[in-house]
């Protein structure tokens, strides 16, 4: 035991003597599993933002604010004139209200309100804004029209007394007017179709369980540099001549690599549950069963890797490149349900595909030990036949 700790030292400190792993260990898989998954958290609020000056502090005004924030399309935020602007010339919004002082119901009634809306130029999100406040005022303006006509036909019928009785009067037919408009029955009735979508997707769990599997995978098959290493340099000749026999170098080797490899794996799936919320602990074993399957399919490519490559540069670039395109192909960075047909079964012999099936087996679909058993099983049986041929291939020089 105490050999093959020594070995796996040896691999540690080789490993990250180097300060740019740290950018492969954690930086690189973080930075991507945040921006494949658009965010850290889901939006609760897709709706454009739409900077809000209220000026006026009126009835009207804060009827317009509280109107627009009904609105499926803006959301509006208030903010102070000097703010406002400052993000809008950093094109931080894409549109600006500014409701001027004396905006009210006498200026509406009398048809001399007016609003200012800023847009940035060339801006689909500043057209949306626009076209939502006009919605909004013209539902306002209706509500007046209304209270307006209500009000010329009750003075046909019988002048007012005074026009304290004529405000009186306006007030509670706007007021009428409004509640008949919020209860107004919609005219457009959506349907959602009740099809189930066949494909089971979460950017946040589908990014978290990709990346890690990508950037774990691409060191694990990256053995075959170590290998190609130490027999480049005559170390594994020299290493054999002493009482340490070929499977200490082996299990010393590959322990350490996938040892690594769970470390690493933890923390990105920490990394997850803390900033992400995905749901990894759904069930632990299940979990741990895929973690450990995974690693150790991804280490026997890598052995076996290492008995056809020659040198340490030439393997470094073939696990690379080989753990990008099966994370590619086996759904890491896209679900793989968007391939066509023959593509999806082509890619049933790549250990990605399995891993990948697995643990969303277990964050999305709830599955457990049992629910995860045939893919576990899949990349155990393709580590036990890699290792063999990687072992019985296994040169000295």
């Amino acid at each position: 035991m105490r050999k093959i700790f020594a070995i796996i030292w040896k691999d540690v400190v080789l490993r990250f003597t180097s300060p740019s792993e740290w950018l492969f260990f954690l930086v690189l898989p973080i930075v991507f599993t945040i921006v494949l998954s658009g965010g850290t958290s889901p939006s609760s609020d897709n709706r454009i933002r739409l900077a809000v000056v209220d000026q006026a502090n009126s009835t009207l005004s804060a009827e317009l604010v509280s109107a627009l924030q009904k609105s499926q399309s803006v959301r509006p935020d208030l903010l102070p004139l000097n703010t406002a602007e400052d993000q809008f010339s950093k094109r931080q919004v894409s549109a600006i209200l500014v409701i001027p002082a004396g905006f009210d119901y006498a200026q509406l009634e009398k048809g001399v309100a007016g609003l200012e809306i800023r847009q940035q130029p060339n801006n689909l999100n500043a057209m949306v804004a626009y076209r939502a406040v006009s919605a909004v005022i013209s539902r306002v303006s209706s509500n007046v029209e209304i209270a307006n006509a209500s009000v010329a036909e009750a003075e046909r019928i019988q002048p007012f007394s005074s026009a304290s009785d004529r405000q009186s009067y306006f007030t509670a037919a706007l007021a009428k007017a409004q509640k008949l408009m919020e209860a107004a029955p919609e005219r457009l009735i959506v349907t959602k179709g009740s099809t189930a979508d066949q494909i089971e997707y979460d950017p946040r769990a589908n990014s978290s369980v990709g990346q890690l599997i990508t950037w774990v995978f691409i060191p694990l098959i990256g053995i075959s540099a170590t290998f190609a290493y130490e027999r480049q340099k005559g170390t594994l000749r020299r290493l054999l001549t002493t009482p340490s026999h070929k499977s200490i170098f082996l299990l010393g080797t590959i322990s350490g690599q996938v040892l690594m490899a769970l470390v690493q794996m933890v923390i990105l799936i920490c990394f997850g549950i803390l900033v992400m919320n995905v749901r990894w602990g759904n069930s632990p074993g299940a979990l741990a069963l895929m973690l450990i399957s995974s690693a150790l399919a991804a280490a026997a490519l890598g052995t076996t890797l290492g008995t056809f490559v020659k040198t340490e540069s030439q393997a470094s670039g073939l696990s690379i490149m080989l753990g990008m395109v099966m994370a590619l192909m086996g759904g890491c960075w896209y679900p793989i349900e968007l391939f066509p047909q023959f593509v999806r079964s082509a890619v049933q012999v790549l250990p990605t595909t399995w891993a990948m099936q697995g643990m969303l087996d277990i964050i999305l679909r709830g599955q457990g030990v049992e629910g995860v058993l045939l893919e576990a099983g899949v990349l155990l049986g393709m580590a036990v036949v890699l290792f063999v041929i990687g072992v019985l291939r296994l040169k000295y020089e």
